[in-house]
């Protein structure tokens, strides 16, 4: 028989905001994305968590320099309430480190248009436009997770998340070029990198009881 080691576990509060994506707009000014978070810690293991974010996202592509095939246009805001579960012993962890996996329910309220959308063919050329349209889509999420206490309070965050897209909000026959907290609203599977920096705050103290490993007894 081992015994079994007690420890004091801090559960905290945590608010964080992604700087990757808030500096696309550095390089790319037609192109803007901010999004935070806030969770809770529920116990040692699982956290509850609300990510919430705006897009705003423009894109003209061009056949050649001669003709500009379409100019597309979407902005808005989304939220993704969701859990975190951490997958560290909880004496490794000590409310300073993570290392585990999300699970959110994705919902994008946002407008898109097509100001112009030009086509060539032996008869000529046609030019027509999608007038601006408010819709919501939905998409769910599973996101591998590394956090890290640098200081006391201070986070950074690590994340990959994998979207599979449940409605686009647009039709069958109707596919966005971007989908704002999705991506590529053509494609049914997207991903997205994120690196957070974290404030966090621990409101209570859990005592936890450390089961240990049972030894294997020589033959």
């Amino acid at each position: 028989m081992q015994a079994q080691d007690t420890i004091m576990f801090p559960l905290k509060l945590r608010v964080g905001f992604d700087i990757l994506g808030a500096s696309k707009y550095f390089y790319d000014s037609k192109n803007a994305n901010l999004e935070a978070f806030i969770s809770v810690d529920r116990s040692e293991k699982l956290s509850v968590t609300f990510i919430a974010g705006r897009d705003d996202y423009k894109y003209s592509r061009y056949r050649d320099e001669s003709l500009m095939m379409y100019d597309f246009k979407a902005n808005g805001f989304y939220f993704k309430p969701g859990v975190d579960f951490n997958l560290l012993n909880p004496k490794k962890a000590a409310g300073k480190y993570s290392f585990g996996v999300g699970f959110r329910y994705g919902v994008s309220v946002y407008s898109y248009d097509v100001k112009e959308i030009n086509t060539e063919s032996y008869w000529g050329r046609y030019q027509t436009s999608i007038p601006k349209n408010n819709t919501w889509a939905h998409y769910l999420e599973a996101a591998p997770t590394i956090r890290a206490e640098i200081i006391k309070n201070l986070n950074l965050g690590w994340s990959v998340s994998f979207k599979k897209i449940i409605s686009t909000g647009t039709g069958k026959n109707t596919k966005p070029v971007y989908l704002p907290g999705y991506g590529d609203g053509s494609k049914s599977f997207s991903f997205a990198l994120n690196y957070f920096i974290i404030w966090s705050k621990p409101y209570k103290e859990k005592r936890v009881i450390i089961h240990p490993r049972e030894e294997e007894e020589p033959e």
